[in-house]
């Protein structure tokens, strides 16, 4: 499944600092950089990869392995697009702490044991892993009923990944094109020229939608899916065209809604649950 697709999963967050991190060969690593800023307070990223770079000079001279072990691996930037970035593993943050000296070092050992163990409990049980985004979103405020959507939508796009994971697509770019395909026949505009209409730079898209912004979310691409299978489609092209499709469907639904009611369903509103609202306006 797309790394973008990870809903509440692909960002940890230690003491308000957004940590990115994502599955790699069956565990969670983490940006070193995100890291580094937790631990430092920087809030400037530039200054925390510089920080980072000076580190890892002194950590290979040092003769350190740490450095080593770390890939580059894609994440998301602010910018919404995805950059090879360097990450590690939870053994090697744990080496990485203990070479940046913070007050902050210890709190940030315990959570990262936490996090690493959900990650093991996880993969005994995957269920876990569920009723862990649904508490997320009962802690940020959401109600039960756009929960419900919510999750039902995380599965909607999981089954339609797998999709087009299985008949074709490759690349995290093939991911994004189809995905647009869907989006501009369902709503008339591209997920990055959606959550510009939102004011969003980082944050999940769906998780600030409405109800129906959902709904005719789910309906594209589950309708995509179907199409997909019944025709046995394989190949980008054919996905693609499948993909516009699907988002048809979704598109004409919309359409005859907002004619009936007189209202528009692409909103630049940006539903977040109370509690969520407060933490910000606390922040602001």
């Amino acid at each position: 499944m797309p790394e973008e697709d990870k809903i509440n999963k692909q960002i940890a967050i230690f003491k308000s600092k957004e940590i990115r991190r994502t599955i790699h060969n069956n565990e969670w690593w983490f940006s070193v950089v995100d890291v580094v800023s937790a631990l430092t307070g920087e809030n400037d990223f530039t200054k925390s990869r510089k920080y980072w770079n000076k580190l890892a000079q002194r950590l290979r001279e040092e003769g350190s392995e740490v450095v080593t072990k770390c890939h580059q691996l894609k994440l998301m930037a602010s910018d919404g697009k995805n950059y090879l970035t360097d990450c590690a593993n939870t053994e090697s943050i744990f080496r990485l702490v203990q070479s940046i000296p913070s007050p902050k070092a210890e709190p940030f050992k315990r959570w990262l044991a936490k996090v690493g163990y959900e990650r093991v409990q996880e993969i005994e049980d995957p269920e876990l892993a569920t009723k862990r985004t649904r508490m997320l979103y009962q802690l940020k405020g959401y109600s039960d009923d756009w929960i419900e959507k919510g999750m039902r939508g995380i599965a909607i796009r999981e089954e339609l990944t797998d999709e087009w994971k299985n008949r074709g697509a490759e690349s995290q770019s093939d991911y994004e094109i189809l995905t647009a395909e869907i989006s501009k026949a369902t709503f008339g505009v591209t997920p990055s020229d959606y959550k510009k209409l939102k004011g969003l730079e980082r944050e999940n898209l769906r998780d600030h939608m409405n109800d129906l912004e959902l709904i005719f979310s789910m309906l594209g691409e589950r309708a995509t899916t179907e199409i997909t299978r019944i025709q046995e489609s394989h190949g980008k092209e054919k996905l693609k065209s499948d993909a516009q499709k699907g988002g048809q469907i979704a598109g004409d639904a919309r359409r005859k809604l907002e004619i009936e009611t007189g209202k528009k369903v692409v909103s630049g509103g940006n539903y977040i649950g109370k509690r969520e609202k407060e933490i910000r306006k606390l922040k602001a």
